[in-house]
């Protein structure tokens, strides 16, 4: 160990993402103290964002094995088999503090960064979702965050020529000083290997490919890595400048330099540069890289070791190359217009060592920077925090009664009519047809499924040979989280994250393969941000097991927390959004999730409406103890609902068990009458439950519908079942479908052998003239709107929001 003075001051350390305890570490291996550079290097690689130290030993629980999985976590993306010589590489990433500072390059680099994980395994991207988080709609600072973001998603993706095919967006006062930006990407691989990254070949060229280096994007990982402040706010550097235009190059150019053969290894520069890329490169193959940054091509005057190391400026690649074949791969970079020189060589020693003017500018055990770095095994909560305790103990008899007619809130009656309009109208329920119309959907020509049409993304998987084949085949995409679940009860929210995006792949007949994720969560260093993010991992694990849905990587965003005035952190809510691809193996066996044909008819899958008898209430202790042993009662549930949010005004509850063996059943249902040709159109009840996913259905087929709850108004006043709980409870693995009059015989035996008593025939598909009619059996009538009031609400909500912002 050194006795040399600490060149640093506290400050400067604190500066770089590094903690004393950590410099003690970094010093302790060096066996001497870093310079300037070095301890940029330590900053950024040691950063969460770069090597997980905080979430890597919840990551290991997770399923990362199966029949289809190639590539698991570990590489730039995972990829799965998915037949006929077909492999598919997904991902998903963040761009969260960048889009925060700067939301339209934050987010549009955020789509160049998830594009460039997937070429670089030798995939051609073929499809991009995206997931994102904002604050309060009517909030200005929002608007402009939310259309900055959206202006820089189809700026990046529509100039790059992949289509933006699906996604999601949230809108809750948690998100308002960070808002979440995930990126996932899908490509097709076009090489006869996967690319990997490990480097390999003692005195292989190491070859610098793409763009020119600046100093945008300086430390970025580390930024990624800290609390938002209002210093934060002027951290522009921080934020990438990307060039769809020169990506596009780039993904040509990469291809046609793997189908060569000439490519050892590829690695993206993304979050820290030239030292993530050389440092993971080096480490993977348990090598060494010697790399001068006196050839590297920089933009800008006067640079120094430090920012060529940190900089995030975009479109960058690495390459080993093999011996000798190095100039054949230069000129493909030229021919493209692009940038390529020889930077360096693969060594022996497994070491990164950085050149500069002729000097060792740092030098530093690769295994140091990439794999063997600080990990915290955080201690958990003995029991769930106070916050979700008091949650947990709400029930709906403090909500005020109701009936068939409607409820009374304060003071005044409102109908169940006057609720749906309410729901519809809410910024998360309400039509995302102002987004989704500002993206090209539909470049290469693949996209089957239009936006807003189904509960997933189907895009048409081409054969590379182009040879014609009897069955059109597809892959479906969905990316999905209910947050407010995960706030609530982080295990079960995250099961049910899970869970849905299951079901939205099954309504559109695809079978789920394999799940990417994204886990944006608050401190680490928090008890309860740990306890929710630690819960929410086991949720996920299991999740993903009891589904078959392996794990092939993702990504991880802490610290997504903000600093009010008085020095307060305000976190978002645990936000661990699932990205899930399926297969199709016949594209004229699917459906979107609107109503075919006047006549057809409409069943529910899943728990049916019941009305439940009267139970004496739980006293406190009883009620501790059922939550505490988690006891298996699945129902429909108005805690943690968009209702009980958005009427009532009130976040709490906990949300809806998932019920994994009926989950199984009804996906498997849906799958069976779509694939057999019976299942007409399929939808998932989800925020809003059973009312909005009809009013969705009525919408999107552009037709009405006549339903009969199967309960009666008389003698509802005699179970402890409240009309809103039928009309907008959420969870029991539902999904509503219509099926033709010709095979409802069929159907209903199926039904019968399947599912047993989990499902139920609601009513008939009618005229558009007809609207929505939602009745009981002793003919009450509790809703009856036109589909061109519902249309009016539904579609206009997020313009005529945006509309009155550009006025002010």
């Amino acid at each position: 160990m050194t006795t040399a003075q600490n060149p640093f001051s506290p400050q400067e350390i604190a500066s770089e993402g590094i903690k004393p305890e950590e410099y003690t570490e970094i010093v302790r291996r060096l066996g001497r103290h870093p310079n300037k550079a070095e301890l940029g290097m330590f900053g950024v690689m040691w950063s969460e964002h770069c090597c997980y130290k905080n979430s890597r030993p919840l990551l290991k629980q997770f399923p990362t094995t199966g029949p289809r999985i190639l590539v698991g976590p570990g590489e730039n993306a995972g990829v799965v088999d998915i037949g006929d010589g077909l492999q598919l590489a997904f991902k998903i990433e963040s761009h969260n503090h960048p889009s925060a500072v700067e939301p339209f390059q934050g987010a549009a680099t955020g789509v160049g960064g998830i594009l460039r994980d997937i070429f670089t395994m030798g995939a051609r991207p073929i499809a991009l979702l995206n997931s994102l988080r904002f604050g309060d709609l009517d909030d200005p600072k929002t608007q402009r965050l939310f259309t900055g973001v959206v202006a820089g998603i189809s700026h990046y993706g529509n100039c790059v020529g992949v289509p933006t095919v699906g996604g999601e967006v949230y809108f809750n006062p948690a998100y308002s000083g960070n808002p979440l930006v995930n990126v996932m990407a899908l490509g097709l691989m076009e090489t006869p290997e996967i690319v990997k990254s490990g480097a390999a070949g003692i005195g292989n060229p190491v070859l610098y490919v793409g763009s020119t280096t600046g100093r945008d994007g300086m430390g970025g990982a580390s930024f990624a890595s800290a609390e938002l402040t209002d210093e934060s706010m002027d951290n522009r550097p921080a934020v990438q400048v990307g060039d769809p235009f020169l990506e596009k190059s780039l993904i040509e150019a990469c291809l046609e330099a793997f189908k060569t053969g000439a490519v050892v290894a590829a690695q993206d520069m993304g979050a820290a540069g030239i030292t993530c890329s050389t440092s993971e490169m080096a480490a993977k193959g348990g090598v060494g890289i010697e790399f001068d940054l006196d050839k590297i091509p920089a933009r800008e005057l006067g640079m120094i070791p430090y920012e060529y190391l940190l900089s995030e400026s975009q479109e960058r690649m690495l390459f080993v190359a093999h011996k000798g074949r190095e100039q054949e791969l230069i000129d493909i970079f030229h021919r493209w217009g692009l940038q390529a020189v020889v930077a360096g060589t693969v060594i022996e020693e497994p070491i990164v060592r950085i050149l500069f003017k002729g000097e060792i500018a740092a030098e530093i055990p690769a295994d140091a920077l990439a794999e063997n770095t600080p990990l915290y095994e955080r201690e958990l909560l003995a029991e769930p925090p106070e916050y979700a305790q008091t949650a947990w103990r709400w029930t709906s008899d403090s909500l005020p009664p109701c009936n068939a007619t409607g409820i009374e809130i304060g003071g005044k009656l409102q109908t169940w009519q006057d609720i749906l309009v309410t729901l519809l109208g809410t910024p998360s329920i309400a039509s995302k047809s102002w987004v989704y119309r500002q993206y090209d959907h539909q470049v290469q020509n693949n996209t089957v499924l239009l936006p807003g049409g189904a509960d997933a993304a189907v895009v048409r998987l081409r054969p590379l040979n182009s040879s014609p084949v009897p069955n059109p085949r597809g892959v479906a995409a969905t990316v999905d989280c209910n947050s407010r679940y995960v706030y609530l009860d982080p295990y079960e929210g995250a099961k049910a994250v899970v869970a849905e995006a299951a079901r939205n792949l099954s309504c559109v007949g695809a079978e789920p393969l394999a799940v990417t994720d994204n886990l944006n969560f608050g401190s680490p260093e928090k008890p309860i941000g740990y306890w929710q993010l630690a819960s929410a991992c086991r949720g996920l694990s299991e999740g993903c097991k009891e589904l078959s849905t392996p794990v092939t990587g993702g990504n991880v965003s802490l610290y997504n927390e903000t600093f009010d005035d008085q020095g307060n952190p305000q976190p978002i809510y645990p936000t661990p959004v699932v990205g899930m691809v399926g297969l199709i193996e016949d594209l004229d066996k699917i459906c979107g999730q609107g109503w075919k044909n006047p006549g057809d008819g409409i069943y529910l899958l899943g728990l049916p409406v019941q009305l439940r008898s009267p139970q004496p209430p739980l006293e406190r202790g009883a009620i501790e103890s059922n939550l505490e042993r988690g006891a298996e009662i699945y129902k429909i549930e108005l805690g943690a609902s968009e209702y009980l949010a958005t009427i009532h005004h009130t976040v709490a509850g906990r949300p809806p068990r998932v019920d994994f063996d009926l989950e199984r059943r009804v996906q498997k249902a849906c799958r069976d009458g779509i694939r057999s040709g019976w299942v007409r159109s399929a939808h998932d009840t989800a925020e809003g439950g059973l009312t909005v996913a009809l009013a969705e259905c009525c919408l999107s087929g552009n037709l009405g519908a006549e339903v009969n709850l199967g309960i009666s108004a008389q003698k509802q006043d005699q179970h402890d079942t409240r009309f809103d709980e039928v009309l907008f409870g959420e969870g029991g693995a539902r999904i509503l479908v219509s099926v033709g009059v010709e095979n409802q015989e069929n159907w209903e035996s199926y039904l019968h052998r399947t599912l047993g008593e989990n499902w139920q025939k609601l009513g008939v598909v009618a005229n558009l003239e007809t609207g929505l009619m939602v009745s009981t059996t002793d003919n009450q009538e509790i809703i009856k709107i036109s589909i061109a009031d519902m249309s009016n609400v539904y579609d206009q909500a997020i313009a005529q929001r945006l509309a009155l912002y550009a006025n002010t």
